[in-house]
């Protein structure tokens, strides 16, 4: 998830702690939705992440504040759905996360595909969360 995605969030009104939305990272100056499938985010000294998809947001999200499902969906001008919660990814290569660790983006040779469908894979099942731009702890 993007620090402006949240911050736009709070200019609607939601509170989201860091974590509460099921976000294990919170990215600074990096926009996650134009990030292709199998692009790689190598945090820190040796963690690499691989972009898998968009993340679905589902209706647990209406339990920490009504309306907040909606907020983080739109549409586009052809009725296509649009997520803005954010991309799901999984671990390439293991290690230690910690707040304002540098996240360099990088891009595997093989062609990569527009960020349309989400995957059951989620950080939150590999790596414990935080968010920030190097990293904010949110456990």
């Amino acid at each position: 998830m993007t620090d402006k995605f949240k911050q736009a969030l709070e200019s609607k009104g939601f509170r989201v702690a860091p974590g509460q939305m099921g976000e294990n990272i919170t990215t600074a100056d990096i926009d996650l939705l134009a990030l292709g499938v199998g692009t790689r985010l190598h945090i820190g000294d040796h963690a690499i992440l691989e972009v898998t998809g968009l993340r679905n947001p589902c209706l647990q999200l209406e339990g920490i504040a009504v309306g907040l499902m909606k907020a983080v969906l739109d549409t586009d001008d052809n009725g296509d759905l649009i997520r803005k919660a954010g991309v799901m990814g999984v671990v390439i290569a293991g290690g230690e996360v910690r707040p304002n660790d540098p996240i360099r983006v990088s891009h595997t040779p093989r062609p990569r595909a527009g960020l349309t469908s989400g995957s059951s894979v989620q950080f939150s099942d590999v790596i414990p969360s935080v968010s920030g731009h190097g990293v904010q702890q949110n456990w």
